[in-house]
């Protein structure tokens, strides 16, 4: 079957960092965006970052420009999500996705979604 598994989260003190990973399996995403996106309680599901099939392409939400960084290995099936000098407001259920849509920034561009893995930014 075609997974997408989020690992790497858990609990951080403000201005930490964390690295998220996405395994993906059941196939290969080629020419795929895979993105990432996260979601608190009670709001829609928010675009983070993502990074196109080649990594020429990388498309950040104003709220994390600086702070963090993706980057996919394409031969392991895997994308990386780097978070530096976390805050709190960071906190959500992070979320990564593939997308073979015109848009890296929608939702509605993404096919295949993974299960999230919890981020929390104590202060």
């Amino acid at each position: 079957q075609v997974q997408l598994v989020e690992s790497g989260g858990g609990l951080v003190q403000a201005g930490g960092s964390l690295r998220l990973s996405c395994a993906a399996s059941g196939r290969t995403f080629s020419g795929y965006t895979m993105g990432w996106f996260r979601q608190v309680p009670g709001k829609e599901r928010e675009f983070v970052l993502a990074i196109s099939w080649s990594g020429g392409g990388r498309y950040y939400a104003d709220s994390v420009k600086g702070r963090f960084a993706i980057s996919r290995d394409n031969a392991k099936n895997t994308v990386y999500l780097q978070m530096n000098s976390l805050k709190p407001e960071d906190t959500a259920v992070y979320y990564c996705a593939a997308s073979s849509g015109a848009s890296a920034y929608y939702r509605s561009s993404y096919e295949y979604w993974g299960q999230g893995t919890q981020v929390t930014v104590s202060s």
